[in-house]
């Protein structure tokens, strides 16, 4: 191999070892921006997550976080994934059960404990926290995937023949999730008191759709 093909591998290795770092360095600066962005949503609510507040809380210009995001919308959309995977999480650790009604209300009240828990999220999601932010296709996605162990036990009980009826499987979802963000939002609009009695509201519309959905078997 002659001196100029070697200089020439050399560069090219160089050269795709710094667009690598290059590519690295932005995914890393956008994790930390949206790091930060989350730590406001958590803290001080959906309604501090502003471009401005971002940045002073990075330490860095407006202009950085507009290059990665290109707006605000852009940063909301990001944080809504992250939502999608932290309620993801939360339904893959939900202890499963044998009898799908026990199931559908273990599920169901990891619903409920996500709005708890992660409540700024939850309204950022759900609750129309940013009125400007309108999720897209990758966010719809993401919340299909979250919701991805409640649409297992609802087919399953489907193809078992325990649900009645000729609804398919993502109407029923849609009418579980419905039904149950009903009360969620009641609760944070003000609606239904303080949190036990709207949590005790929670439970009988829960069991209440479980039952009517998955009637007792005759022997």
């Amino acid at each position: 191999m002659s001196g100029q093909e070697i200089s020439s591998n050399v560069n090219s290795r160089v050269l795709k070892t710094y667009q690598e770092a290059r590519l690295q360095n932005t995914e890393n600066l956008r994790k930390l921006v949206v790091d930060a962005a989350a730590t406001l949503l958590q803290e001080e609510g959906p309604e501090a997550v502003t471009v401005r507040k971002v940045s002073q809380k990075m330490g860095c210009s407006t202009k950085i976080i507009y290059s990665l995001f290109v707006n605000k919308e852009g940063l909301a959309q990001q944080l809504y994934l992250d939502g999608c995977k932290l309620l993801a999480n939360e339904f893959e650790a939900t202890p499963q059960a044998a009898d799908p009604v026990q199931h559908m209300m273990n599920l169901g009240e990891t619903f409920w404990q996500f709005g708890q828990r992660y409540s700024s999220y939850y309204k950022l999601m759900f609750g129309g926290a940013f009125a400007d932010f309108k999720p897209d296709e990758a966010s719809v996605h993401g919340t299909v995937t979250a919701m991805r162990q409640l649409i297992t036990v609802i087919s399953h009980a489907q193809e078992q023949g325990l649900i009645p009826g000729h609804y398919d499987t993502e109407s029923i979802v849609r009418i579980v999730w419905a039904s149950l963000h009903g009360v969620i939002h009641l609760y944070m609009g003000g609606h239904l008191g303080d949190v036990q009695s709207a949590y005790a509201v929670y439970r009988q519309t829960l069991s209440l759709i479980a039952n009517s959905l998955l009637p007792v078997q005759s022997p």
